[in-house]
């Protein structure tokens, strides 16, 4: 049986989403911060801690945005199999929310056409970055995150040889932090990609960051590693805002899949401690 969709509804509650997102902090990211203050080595990192908290309070009271860097608006569809989207294509639907939201809810534009040129804005921050995937049942789920410049600018991806293994991975996520600094605004939630190929380890090191703090994988060995590399990228000491401490990351999260016998793909993607999403399923 096909469930039908109205191309409306989608631009309704991305247009929504989009605001919702750039203004009220997600409440595992806000406990995470929370508990950061009680375990911080660092008076100057427990004010920025603070600091960080107050303008969560201050946005979610005032409708402000969390930063004035709204973001680029990245979304994860998942289509079931059994739906069909009715009046308008999808991905033009998905962008006609994201225009909505973004000037409706007087939101920052930041997107730039003629990357290499001229650079001109397109004055309502589409297109997205829109990734799709089908899936078993007859609903679309749809996940939203505004990912502002200056984590996203941090982004790094190596292939390294296959024998090098899980401390390849460590250290290269660890290197990743370190020369990131201030620059992506930590504490940070760290995603990371392992295996595929380059375009896949990406994909999912961003994917990742939809997850919820305090979760872990499904398998086994893979949680172990992201409870390695947070110890890790704690134990650099970069610390909230990079004033020096203990709390780096707030978690970091880790997605794989089965590679090439030659190759060893490792993507980071790092997210800013105003780590937005929100999602929605129709």
């Amino acid at each position: 049986m096909v469930r039908e969709i109205d191309a409306a509804l989608i631009t309704e509650t991305v247009a929504r989403l989009a605001v919702e997102a750039t203004h009220y902090l997600p409440e595992d990211v806000e406990g995470a911060i929370r508990e950061a203050r009680t375990t911080e080595r660092s008076p100057l990192g427990v004010q920025i801690i603070d600091e960080i908290l107050e303008n969560a309070e201050i946005a979610r009271t005032r409708m402000l945005p969390l930063c004035q860097d709204t973001g680029s608006a990245v979304i994860h569809v998942e289509v079931g199999q059994d739906v069909h989207v009715s009046g308008a294509y999808l991905i033009d639907a998905i962008n006609e929310g994201i225009r909505r939201g973004y000037s409706e809810g007087f939101l920052r534009k930041s997107i730039a056409a003629h990357p290499f040129s001229t650079r001109t804005n397109t004055g309502d921050n589409t297109p997205g970055i829109i990734h799709t995937e089908i899936v078993p049942g007859d609903k679309v789920r749809l996940l939203f995150m505004p990912k502002g410049g200056g984590c996203e600018n941090m982004s790094r991806y190596q292939n390294f040889l296959p024998g090098m293994g899980k401390r390849a991975v460590i250290d290269f996520v660890c290197e990743t932090v370190d020369m990131s600094g201030g620059n992506p605004c930590p504490p940070l939630v760290i995603g990371v990609g392992v295996g595929g190929t380059a375009e896949k380890a990406m994909t999912m090191a961003k994917h990742s960051l939809f997850r919820k703090i305090g979760s872990r994988s499904h398998d086994a060995e893979v949680a172990a590693l992201e409870d390695e590399l947070l110890e890790a990228v704690n134990a650099l000491g970069v610390g909230p805002q990079a004033v020096g401490g203990s709390t780096t990351a707030l978690d970091v999260f880790v997605e794989t899949h089965p590679t090439h016998i030659t190759a060893l793909p490792v993507a980071v993607n790092i997210q800013c401690h105003s780590a937005r999403t929100k999602e929605a399923i129709l």
